[in-house]
């Protein structure tokens, strides 16, 4: 549940996320959540919330940190399967300097407007009309590890844009290996411009082996749904799957449960984070977290006995924070142990787990193989 914070980690000061709480703010300002089978499972456990009070029977439940540093779905993603930054990945608060523009200039043959930090939809608002009439690429960043790139499908059809993204990440490495370089292609007219679905999100290889990839090593699966192959740049990824927006992730993660006999469906629903939590629109947001919970409660019907379903997040984009980008928190923890008859398995023990965010990939590993990556950060909430 891409940026569902669950409060501000110790050093979010240093990151000017100071006080940050995602859900608990978001709560607050809808006059409380209504997610009944969320609720059910612990969420109102993890922290106060608004309309989710505390679940007599609750799953595992908890609060995730990253070990390493950032507030990146990049390295979010990376530190849930194991994989831990040693340093924050650059970012570009004052734009990129003039000889990486021009390397990328070179690389893509395109040349550029904007290169500054600015909001994804503000942007295509205050250069489409100069990308329309010049030609020229709008080229952005955030308080985040990216390089992104938007264009509209009359200037550059989508097919040119991720070729450019394509070689603008092969120029974004060494000092300057962003997180990932992001295609926004967008359509529509001056004052209506309108992003397409056709994102793509070109990370740097994770910096070290996953617990994806041990679970691979194990004869089974991993299938991405929605981004997630994009954030691992491929590495650990069996399959990739429709994910573009909740509706189709959801369809997605619901087929694959119906059919898959094994393997781990690892799944990013973006609205939240997005579509709704970078222009803090928190009703949107709030109907986004609603979608999720009637689609949570389709999939606690199709859980077997030997399924988990583990539910958590990257970082947080708090509503009430001064700047709409991501916000240093931690992340919930709602584990859900076996299906519907699966209480044997301890899926309703009421245990409280806090620890670091690679103990969802051992969890996983152990859980689908019995074995564990004594190499590899994060301890198991699950027994052999």
């Amino acid at each position: 549940m891409d940026a569902c914070g669950v409060g501000a980690l110790p050093d979010a000061d240093a990151y000017g996320d100071a006080g940050s709480n995602t859900l608990g703010h978001l709560s607050e300002r809808v006059g409380g959540l209504d997610l009944p089978t969320l609720g059910m499972l612990g969420l109102g456990n993890i922290i106060p919330l608004e309309g989710v009070p505390p679940a007599p029977d609750p799953v595992i439940h908890g609060r995730l940190h990253p070990l390493g540093p950032g507030k990146e779905s990049t390295t979010g993603h990376w530190e849930l399967m194991g994989v831990v930054p040693q340093h924050a990945l650059p970012t570009y608060p004052d734009g990129f300097p003039p000889e990486v523009i021009e390397k990328l200039e070179e690389a893509t043959g395109l040349r550029f407007c904007c290169n500054r930090p600015y909001s994804g939809t503000e942007v295509i608002e205050d250069f489409g009309r100069h990308h329309l009439e010049t030609g020229e690429v709008i080229l952005y960043t955030s308080a985040d590890s990216v390089l992104q790139l938007a264009a509209h499908v009359s200037v550059l059809p989508e097919r040119a844009l991720y070729a450019a993204c394509e070689a603008a990440r092969e120029v974004m490495t060494g000092e300057h290996a962003v997180g990932r370089v992001i295609a926004r292609p967008f359509e529509g007219e001056p004052g209506s411009f309108q992003r397409r679905e056709g994102r793509r999100d070109y990370a740097a290889p994770p910096p070290g082996r996953s617990y994806l990839e041990e679970i691979q090593a194990a004869d089974l699966e991993v299938h991405g749904v929605g981004k997630i192959r994009d954030l691992f740049a491929g590495v650990g990824i069996t399959e990739k799957h429709e994910g573009a927006t909740n509706a189709k992730g959801i369809a997605s993660t619901t087929r694959l449960l119906e059919e898959l006999e094994d393997g781990l469906i690892f799944v990013n629903l973006v609205e939240t984070d997005q579509v709704y939590g970078h222009r803090h629109d928190v009703e949107g947001f709030h109907r986004a977290l609603k979608e999720i919970d009637a689609a949570v409660a389709r999939w606690l019907e199709l859980l077997r006995e030997d399924d988990m379903l583990v539910l958590t997040a990257d970082h947080g984009v708090d509503p009430n924070v001064d700047h709409t980008d991501h916000t240093r928190e931690y992340a919930p923890l709602l584990a859900r142990l076996g299906g519907q008859g699966g209480r044997a398995r301890a899926g309703h023990d009421g245990r409280r787990h806090d620890g670091p965010l690679a103990d969802v990939g051992a969890s996983v590993l152990r859980w689908l193989t019995k074995r564990d990556a004594p190499d590899l950060p994060g301890e198991p909430f699950v027994s052999r």
